[in-house]
């Protein structure tokens, strides 16, 4: 309990970091007490400490119209900024993880209709997602004017490039994105109070897909969640949508026409009696 205290206190980590700390002890000693069943009592005490509860944040996600905002920014009469379109394009069209954006080869796409791009996800799992109207459509431009690297097979060339022909990484993912972010906060439609990161994009699909009335067992599959527990989060965090459905199921029971209590002669006099 002092480690997970000072976790808290002195390190100044979150709740759900702490809680995940404590995830790996427990894992550790359900291991310890088979190896050494003589100190099961001991191992029991630390196993029995529970995780500390707190408030579940809801999921930040962009609007359609702030969404149709930050993709507008990339210029694409440059090759870059060309680059920059198609990557937040198939990054929000996908709803990929940034991992699994960064590590789409040319092989990975396929054009022919239905157009597809298979994306390497958590576990070595393989899906593949659609990809549909102008989001196709840039990407067969870019894949014809692509800069390819001649040393290997054209289909092994990573999708998404730096200058120096390298497979982007994470964390130039977040830059490029960040830059394309702060351009678009200088629109008024762009109301955004939250960081915006690659996982935002992610997210923001899946809103849009939800509040199109895609069921969630589709969203899920698309998203590459195993549980479709995971996926409900995004139900949960989607207040438009339960307005609605309270809207819809609402009985109006509250009368037209409240009577108005000083109009009420007994009542009236009841209370200058009982103020006497």
């Amino acid at each position: 309990m002092e480690y997970l205290n000072w976790l808290e206190s002195r390190r100044e980590c979150s709740i759900a970091t702490r809680n995940h700390r404590l995830a790996v002890v427990h894992s550790f000693f359900h291991y310890i007490q088979k190896e050494s069943p003589e100190n099961m009592h001991e191992i029991q005490k630390i196993l029995s400490i529970p995780v500390k509860k707190h408030p579940k944040t809801m999921v930040p996600y962009l609007t359609g119209d702030e969404t149709q905002i930050l993709l507008a920014q990339p210029d694409p009469s440059s090759y870059e900024g060309y680059r920059d379109m198609v990557l937040l394009s198939v990054l929000y069209d996908t709803g990929a993880r940034v991992q699994e954006l960064v590590d789409i080869k040319v092989k990975d796409v396929r054009l022919t209709a239905p157009a597809v791009v298979a994306l390497h996800g958590k576990g070595s799992k393989i899906r593949t997602v659609p990809i549909i109207g102008r989001t196709a459509n840039l990407m067969k431009t870019y894949l014809d004017k692509k800069k390819y690297h001649t040393g290997i097979a054209q289909g092994d060339n990573y999708l998404f490039v730096n200058q120096k022909q390298q497979q982007l990484s994470r964390w130039g993912i977040s830059y490029i994105l960040d830059k394309y972010v702060e351009m678009a906060k200088s629109y008024p439609e762009f109301q955004v109070r939250f960081p915006v990161t690659p996982h935002v994009l992610r997210h923001s699909k899946s809103m849009h897909l939800l509040q199109s009335g895609v069921n969630l067992i589709y969203i899920r599959d698309f998203l590459g969640h195993v549980d479709c527990s995971t996926t409900e989060v995004y139900a949960r965090a989607d207040s438009e949508m339960k307005r609605k459905a309270i809207e819809n199921a609402y009985v109006d029971l509250v009368p037209d026409e409240i009577p108005r209590w000083e109009e009420d002669g007994n009542l009236m006099q009841w209370l200058s009696d009982f103020c006497k």
